[in-house]
């Protein structure tokens, strides 16, 4: 709930309604190592989203001041890390069982457009052994995410989740239809500058610069794909075009 104020803030304080699921595996709710959900936490995480829309208009009336300002047309997903594989999975990714067969499809429509921020990329041998054996939801099938994203990686990103590089983190863009815009941030690590919070100490690559554009790039992303003809990802990119940026974009 309290978590990623540097993006929570940016985005309300620009036109989004932000709303943040404590989810079950929360260091706010303790949950033990031998819960007996522990195992298929991913899905519950899938599902405290769907029920956050499924109660949309409870949501907005415990708000004062909110009623009748949200526009439920208009709703999209951002995730990052393990949120990422829950917004992958919310926007047409699918999980790819032991007999190499995808899962259920969990997606959801009313997620219009969507966000992955150092989102794991494609499973099966990309996997680390680790990861095979400890996180099977993590071999995930990408080719079946259809809604428009934009995709964010680090140059420096290394994840003991897989045996590939940095790279992994692009895969989202490169191997889904959905995948429309990819932002390389060069030098970031898997906190990308520092977008979980505020000096937050698990940050590794701290970087008020990079975090900015993250800031500006996803909002403008998900203003353009949500208002059809508004010009703020355009206008965004245009600057990453300058010399030095701390950033580069590629769509499709």
């Amino acid at each position: 709930m309290d978590g990623y104020a540097p993006l929570a803030e940016f985005w309300a304080g620009r036109g989004f309604v932000v709303i943040q699921p404590t989810h079950l595996d929360s260091r706010r709710v303790g949950l033990l190592a031998d819960d007996p959900r522990a195992p298929v936490i991913w899905r519950y995480r899938v599902e405290d989203m769907k029920r956050v829309l499924d109660n949309l208009d409870l949501v907005e009336s415990a708000v004062p001041g909110l009623a009748g300002r949200l526009d439920h047309t208009r709703v999209a997903a951002a995730g990052h890390s393990f949120g990422g594989q829950t917004t992958q999975l919310l926007l047409g990714a699918r999980i790819v069982g032991p007999d190499g067969e995808a899962r259920e499809d969990m997606s959801d429509q009313r997620f219009k457009a969507g966000v992955l921020l150092a989102a794991g990329g494609q499973g099966g041998n990309n996997l680390s052994a680790f990861a095979a054996e400890h996180l099977p939801y993590l071999n995930m099938d990408l080719a079946t995410m259809t809604t428009p994203t934009l995709v964010v990686a680090g140059t420096n990103d290394r994840s003991p989740l897989t045996v590939r590089g940095p790279d992994w983190f692009a895969d989202p863009y490169f191997l889904s239809p959905g995948g429309r815009a990819l932002l390389t941030l060069p030098g970031g690590e898997h906190l990308l500058g520092g977008i979980s919070g505020y000096e937050a100490k698990e940050t590794t690559d701290e970087s008020p610069e990079r975090v900015a554009i993250v800031q500006q790039m996803t909002w403008a992303f998900l203003r353009s794909r949500l208002y059809a003809g508004d010009p703020a990802w355009v206008a965004a990119c245009s600057v990453l075009d300058e010399p030095n940026a701390w950033g580069r974009v590629e769509c499709k």
